[in-house]
């Protein structure tokens, strides 16, 4: 499929990350041995960071930007791709670890990075297309 591609942000509709957005890492168009479907790897939110004003101390803005990360292989049949694209660069980390022996690693580097992009999305705004992708990927879904 043409339209899912690495940096894609996605909706996953089944399963139990439903209605949660992720980022597509690694699509495998033809399969593998393992899993003979077209599928995706999907770095994605669980739990949202959640609203952060100007009033708030740093502690407290610390502990509400803290998200749940997810890491998953899903099928093509259950993504919904969106217009935006994000410019994370997760594929390395899903690479070294692994998803066999080191997903719990693999998910706390995620959340590092996710956590990171999320405190300095105000530096890249308007800079460039993906800044809006980065916004929406952060945004809790309305439904």
């Amino acid at each position: 499929m043409g339209i899912i591609k690495s940096g894609k942000v996605v909706i996953v509709l089944s399963g139990r990350f439903a209605g949660r957005k992720g980022v597509v890492v690694k699509t495998f168009d033809d399969g593998s041995p393992d899993r003979k479907f077209a599928h995706a790897i999907i770095a994605g939110i669980d739990r949202s960071p959640r609203r952060v004003t100007r009033g708030m101390s740093k502690e407290k803005i610390a502990k509400r930007i803290k998200l749940k990360p997810f890491l998953k292989f899903v099928n093509y049949a259950h993504l919904m791709p969106t217009r935006y694209v994000v410019d994370l660069d997760l594929k390395k980390i899903v690479e070294e670890n692994g998803l066999k022996e080191g997903r719990a690693e693999a998910r706390k580097a995620i959340k590092k990075v996710l956590e990171d992009r999320y405190t300095n999305q105000s530096t890249a705004k308007k800079e460039n297309k993906k800044a809006t992708g980065v916004s929406y990927f952060y945004k809790k879904m309305a439904f």
